[in-house]
């Protein structure tokens, strides 16, 4: 006996809009269970995970400081993917943006003007689309595979960026921390309602660029080209388009936002370079943008969802007493559970029954 998917003649249109709700109530029930089995009280972990961060104002600042660089990756991720270019490595391009970016204010530290932050801002979405471009250049002219490349250079630029902390970029009067000087005012991204909490522009570069995206989908001849050529690529040749334009613009694309969350976690919620500046943005963007079904507006709620399990993650070491480990498997959980809920809605299980005959094996 062996197991088959057969392609379903129509996918049901009801399942794929309810998808990843239903992939969202099958992570809660399986979250229920790991929970139990750790010895914990499921409705009160559950309870630290969802409830708790929304109860206050202050937290409410935190969700949106953790949703922004998730929904901006995202974004770029969900156009880079719907054209049929996997880029795995959001992660590094967003530390080679934060990188990027801060180089104005550590090196020109004498530098006082307005212009410092749009500079940075640009130098960080410039720094992370030219790291994109090193897996879209290969992709297109040596027909290398993009997700072995782009994952590998993830690796590369923390490791950059971990030298430069300890190393070149280390603030001589830092009492021999790793990490660089703290950024003049001039230099960091401003709070939206500073009375109230942390929450910064950052938020909202990701909110525009989500609408932005979702309109360029639409009703664009950009966008109808990246729907074309990520359904078949034949028939987008058949049309006048370039797979390797594609390919390049889907990794710059991506890369440049990817670059621009990273400068804007460091210039908004942290305030200087050091070696660790995301907690996995670049990886769990992936579950944000498959969540949201490589829907640019649909990356802002599923955004937020996925920062809730980061600040719940918080909340839950200190009431429940979880470990940081269960929202990282609560968050592969919700992953798996989007990737196999789209799997079933366009092809059934089928078993085979299969004779051996004549000594045939």
């Amino acid at each position: 006996m062996r197991i088959e998917l057969e392609r379903r003649p129509q996918a049901s249109k009801l399942f794929g809009f309810l998808s990843p709700l239903l992939a969202l109530a099958l992570a809660l029930i399986a979250g229920t269970i790991m929970f139990a089995v750790l010895g914990k009280d499921p409705v009160e972990a559950l309870d630290a995970f969802f409830v708790e961060p929304l109860l206050e104002v202050w937290s409410l600042h935190e969700l949106a400081i953790k949703a922004g660089p998730l929904i901006l990756i995202a974004v770029g991720l969900c156009v880079c993917y719907r054209s049929n270019n996997w880029n795995i490595g959001a992660e590094g391009q967003f530390t080679i943006g934060a990188v990027a970016g801060s180089y104005i204010p550590i090196v020109f530290t004498d530098w006082h003007s307005p212009m410092v932050l749009p500079l940075m801002l640009i130098a960080g979405a410039v720094g992370g689309a030219l790291y994109a471009a090193i897996p879209a250049l290969l992709k297109a002219h040596f027909n290398t595979n993009e997700i072995l490349t782009s994952l590998m250079l993830v690796y590369i630029g923390q490791l950059y960026l971990d030298w430069l902390s300890r190393g070149p970029w280390r603030d001589p009067q830092g009492h021999n921390f790793p990490q660089s000087i703290d950024f003049p005012p001039e230099a960091v991204l401003p709070a939206i309602w500073a009375d109230s909490g942390r929450a910064h522009w950052g938020i909202a570069f990701a909110i525009v660029a989500a609408i932005l995206a979702w309109f360029m989908m639409k009703y664009t001849l950009k966008g109808f080209e990246i729907t074309v050529l990520g359904q078949s690529e034949r028939a987008g040749r058949f049309a006048g388009f370039s797979s390797k334009k594609m390919v390049w613009f889907g990794f710059l694309f991506s890369g440049a936002l990817a670059g621009l969350a990273g400068i804007s976690e460091v210039a908004g919620s942290i305030g200087h370079l050091q070696p660790a500046i995301s907690p996995g943005y670049g990886f769990t963007a992936i579950i944000v943008a498959f969540l949201a079904r490589l829907n640019p507006l649909g990356a802002i709620l599923s955004g937020f969802v996925l920062a809730l399990t980061y600040l719940g993650g918080e909340a839950a070491q200190l009431s429940p007493g979880i470990s940081a480990k269960a929202a990282s498997v609560f968050q592969g959980l919700l992953l798996f559970f989007v990737l196999s809920c789209d799997t079933l809605i366009n092809y059934k299980i089928r078993l085979v029954w299969s004779r051996v005959r004549g000594g045939a094996a």
